[in-house]
């Protein structure tokens, strides 16, 4: 009888058609346990998405873990012999933590690991492996591939302390280029180093155009290497090159290079790469070299990987929803504002950027307007609902404030700061407050997650009290010591004896893009945020 295919979810589908594909390639199958002693994930935690981990006392009295991740279970067992590479596949469940419900959410991986004599030809096996994984669904995707190695080198030549350069690749990984510049030059770089840090940003695009670029931007040895190691990938028929590797062949038209992603110092040591597919908000797969991680249990291995995330192709079989279900002869952009002041500014701005849609949103009780000659339609949100939107890919980009865009955490692209509706976010008390470091701190805040922050930042031990409204009151009442809340122009402060304490944030209202969205609508969204800034500099 032959299996019909059709009649399986997306994830179902790739789970067989991943398993012939792995096999054949010559990976065996792992099955891991569902459980691990506590101490494998204590001892290795910084190689872990998160330390927080569901633990248990065995009926030894042993105390155990649900697994979080499968890499370290893997690397633990392998034990590759010297000069032996072992290949292994898996089809697992692991449970972490979610920011979105507050609570552990269970996540069905599939993915593959190459441990121990890991060479050029195993390292571009597996960048294959990630694209036919990929061209499997059969549906538009992409694999966006780096070097950790071009970013560190770059780091070490231009002498960037260690404690500052977790910032500075977050702001690469976010694409933020106007804080990223104002981070290199408060971590002590000059203007020409801090430009040279930024320009990453720009090396994103078409494989080979984009190594192009990167080569004129080397400032050392070390990241010529980075890209001759990339180069080696992306072997065709019509590139006349020395270099030793595997031909990735048609097989590398789903690859773009993009030397802004970034991974975990602590984990990935050289290659990186992360897969999105046309219909899914964020990355379905992510994976690269851990060398560091496989040589904590095999000493001289090296090792390479990738997991796909089996839930997110679920999204796959989903409708669309209905108001994506008119004009699809064309490619919109789906742009999330938020309800008021704020709103009506930026919507301002898109409007003179040549994006005015065809009716007045304030004068209309529908929620989303449109302007199809432009390819754009507008949906108003209440403004902490901005972020959320964009994430999950209901819009593909928005405008929303720094103060919720930093609370609320969302994974998105920061492409731009509009510089509108400028204010700051202070710790704000009584003319006469005296701290008394004796005890803990109490702080009235809306802010939970940006007070937490920042008082962490500083040492100081805090009681966090959350608000959703009228936050001066707090103080007043003796409900706390101080608040933690956005100031605009401090009147409210002062007619209520309070005073700004210290600031420590600026705010304004940032332009936001889905990761996804960023990859599939590149010329569109590109085009519009660069008419927004011809718009913001007249």
């Amino acid at each position: 009888m032959q299996l019909d295919l059709s009649r399986f979810s997306p994830a179902e589908r790739s789970t067989l058609q991943l398993r012939v594909l792995y096999e054949g390639a010559g990976y065996r199958k792992f099955r891991c346990s569902h459980f691990e002693e506590y101490s494998l994930y204590q001892q290795n935690e910084r190689f872990l998405s998160d330390s927080q981990v569901i633990t248990f006392t065995d009926l030894d009295g042993k105390l155990r873990a649900i697994k979080p991740d499968v890499t370290l279970s893997i690397a633990k067992n392998a034990q590759p012999a010297a000069g032996e590479c072992k290949k292994y596949y898996y089809t697992e469940q692991i449970c972490r933590p979610s920011r979105e419900s507050h609570t552990f959410s269970e996540i069905s991986q599939m993915g593959l690991e190459c441990i121990g004599a890991v060479g050029a030809a195993e390292q571009a096996e597996v960048v294959r492996l990630a694209l036919e994984s990929l061209a499997s669904l059969e549906v538009p995707t992409v694999l966006e591939v780096s070097h950790m190695g071009f970013v560190t080198a770059l780091l070490d030549t231009l002498h960037v302390d260690a404690a500052a350069r977790p910032r500075l690749l977050e702001l690469l990984r976010d694409k933020n280029a106007h804080e990223l510049h104002a981070a290199a030059l408060q971590s002590g770089l000059d203007e020409a180093a801090a430009n040279a840090l930024t320009t990453i940003l720009s090396l994103h695009g078409p494989f080979g155009t984009t190594l192009a670029a990167a080569r004129s931007q080397c400032q050392c040895e070390a990241q010529r290497d980075a890209l001759l190691e990339l180069q080696s990938l992306f072997f065709t028929r019509t590139t006349v090159t020395a270099l030793h590797g595997a031909e990735l062949g048609d097989a590398g038209r789903g690859m773009q290079l993009d030397l802004s992603l970034a991974g975990d110092m602590e984990y990935y040591n050289g290659l990186v790469f992360s897969g999105y597919v046309a219909g899914v908000p964020r990355a379905v797969l992510k994976g690269g070299r851990y060398d560091l991680l496989a040589q904590r249990f095999t000493p001289g291995a090296c090792a390479l990987g990738f997991a796909l995330y089996l839930d997110e192709l679920e999204r796959l079989s989903a409708p669309l929803p209905p108001v994506q279900q008119q004009g699809t002869e064309r490619q919109w952009l789906n742009i999330a504002l938020p309800k008021g002041r704020l709103g009506d500014k930026a919507y301002g701005l898109l409007a003179a950027a040549g994006y005015e849609a065809n009716e007045n949103y304030n004068e209309t009780r529908k929620l989303v307007v449109e302007n199809p000659e432009a390819g754009v339609r507008y949906f108003l949100v209440k403004p902490s609902d901005v972020a959320i939107y964009v994430e999950h890919g209901a819009a593909d980009i928005g405008i929303v404030g720094k103060d919720i865009l930093t609370e609320s955490g969302a994974d998105v692209y920061e492409l731009l700061d509009t510089g509108m509706g400028k204010c700051r976010m202070c710790v704000a008390g009584p003319r006469n407050f005296v701290d008394d470091e004796s005890r803990a701190l109490r702080v009235a805040t809306k802010f939970v997650n940006i007070a937490r922050a920042h008082y962490e930042s500083i040492g100081r031990d805090i009681d966090i009290i959350k608000l959703n409204g009228s936050i001066e009151l707090a103080p007043i009442l003796g409900l706390s010591d101080v608040i933690v809340d956005i100031v605009e122009t401090g009147t409210t402060l002062k007619e209520n004896n309070l005073a700004v304490l210290e600031e420590f944030m600026p705010i304004s209202a940032r332009f936001i893009a889905n990761k996804a969205s960023y990859k599939f609508k590149y010329a569109q969204l590109t085009e519009l945020l660069n008419k927004m800034k011809e718009a913001l500099a007249k």
